[in-house]
C-alpha cells in the first residue's frame, strides 16, 4: 500500500494519554546485508533519502513520546549520532540557499531526546529491551517499544493501543490479520473477542505454528506498548533456542500470572526493512509517492516489467 501517515489524535492518543518514553533496538549486526553491514548499520540505509530508524522516530514522537532510547552495539555509534544536530552542514547548506535540504537535515535533531543502551553480546529481543531499563524514569509505568526493521502504515495505531492500556491497563501489541496459510512465519495470539472488532484479549501466544495449528489468524507485529512489569518477567524468564531471552516469553509469563495483554488488530501495511526483498518494496513504494521521483519511476517502471 501508498505510504501514508496519518496519525491518531484526540482524547484516546497517546499524547493525552502520556508514552514518554520509546525504545528502538537496534543492536543487530545486520548479517542479511552484509557487506554493506560491515560498516554502515542497516537502520541508516535509506528509504529513498530518509533512513528507516527516522520514519520510526517520527512515529514514536507523532505519538508524544519525549525520549527515545536506542539500544545499540559497540561500533554501531553512527545510528545515535544521526540525531544529533551538525551545525557546519547547516551553516554551508544555509550559506548556499538549500533551504529544503536544511529543513531535512533538522528534522531527526528536532524530533525528541535521544540517549543510548548497549547490549553487548546478541541475546535476543528480550534481552535487547531489558538494556534499556536503567535509562527509564520513575514515571515511565509504560513504554513503547518499536522494533526498526517494521515500518507500520498508516501511522497512528500507538496512540490506538494507549488508548486502550488507558482502558483495560497492562500490556497492548500490535497484531496483523495474516491469511492462515501465510501464518507461519510469524507469533501467532490466542485470543478472545471483546466489543471491539479490533481489540482482542490474549490469552497465549505460539511461535510460527502450522497453519492448522494456529490458535488464530492474529500475527505479532513490531510495535509494542509494554507495562513496567514486564521488567521484571524479563529477569525471570530463561534463555529459549539459541541462548536468547525471547520478549514474547515475558509477555506470556505475566500472562499466566494473570496480567492484562490485549492487541489492537491495524488494518493498515507493512513493510519490512530488516532483508534486501523487503527493503527494495519499501524504497520502491515510497519513491512512487515521492512528487520528485515518482513519475519517472513509474514510467521506467512499466518499460522494464514489460521487457
Amino acid at each position: 500500500m501508498a505510504p501514508s501517515t496519518t496519525v491518531s489524535s484526540g482524547p484516546g492518543s497517546a499524547s493525552a494519554i502520556g508514552i514518554r518514553t520509546a525504545i528502538v533496538p537496534a543492536a543487530g549486526l545486520g548479517t542479511r546485508f552484509l557487506p554493506t553491514t560491515k560498516a554502515v548499520p542497516k537502520e541508516l540505509f535509506p528509504v529513498v533519502d530518509t533512513p528507516g530508524i527516522e520514519y520510526v522516530a517520527r512515529e514514536a514522537a507523532e505519538a508524544g513520546a519525549k525520549r527515545l532510547v536506542i539500544v545499540t552495539s559497540p561500533g554501531k555509534d553512527a545510528v545515535a549520532q544521526y540525531f544529533q544536530p551538525q551545525p557546519e552542514l547547516e551553516e554551508t547548506l544555509e550559506r548556499r540557499g538549500k533551504t529544503e535540504l536544511l529543513a531535512k537535515v533538522r528534522v531527526a535533531p528536532g524530533l525528541l531526546a535521544v540517549e543510548t543502551a548497549i547490549q553487548d553480546e546478541p541475546l535476543g529481543l528480550g534481552h535487547a529491551v531489558s538494556c534499556a531499563e536503567p535509562n527509564l524514569e520513575p514515571e515511565d509505568e509504560a513504554v513503547a517499544v518499536l522494533l526498526p526493521d517494521d515500518l507500520v502504515l498508516p501511522t497512528g495505531v500507538l496512540g490506538r493501543m494507549a488508548g486502550i492500556r488507558a482502558r483495560y491497563g497492562g500490556t497492548v501489541l500490535c497484531a496483523f490479520d495474516i491469511p492462515r496459510a501465510e501464518i507461519s512465519p510469524y507469533g501467532v495470539f490466542d485470543v478472545e473477542d471483546t466489543d471491539d472488532p479490533d481489540v482482542k484479549k490474549v490469552n497465549g501466544m505460539v511461535e510460527k505454528p502450522a497453519p492448522e495449528d494456529a490458535p488464530s489468524t492474529y500475527a505479532a507485529a513490531g510495535r509494542y506498548l509494554l507495562d513496567r512489569a514486564v521488567f521484571g518477567a524479563l529477569k525471570r524468564i530463561t534463555p529459549g533456542a539459541g541462548g536468547e531471552l525471547q520478549l514474547t516469553d515475558a509477555i506470556a509469563m505475566l500472562i499466566a500470572e494473570g496480567h492484562s495483554v490485549h492487541v489492537v488488530v491495524h488494518r493498515g501495511g507493512r513493510h519490512d526493512l530488516g532483508n534486501p526483498g523487503g527493503f527494495l518494496r519499501a524504497a520502491v513504494d515510497f519513491a512512487l509517492v515521492d512528487p520528485e521521483y515518482g513519475p519517472d519511476l513509474r514510467e521506467w517502471l512499466r518499460g522494464r516489467v514489460e521487457e
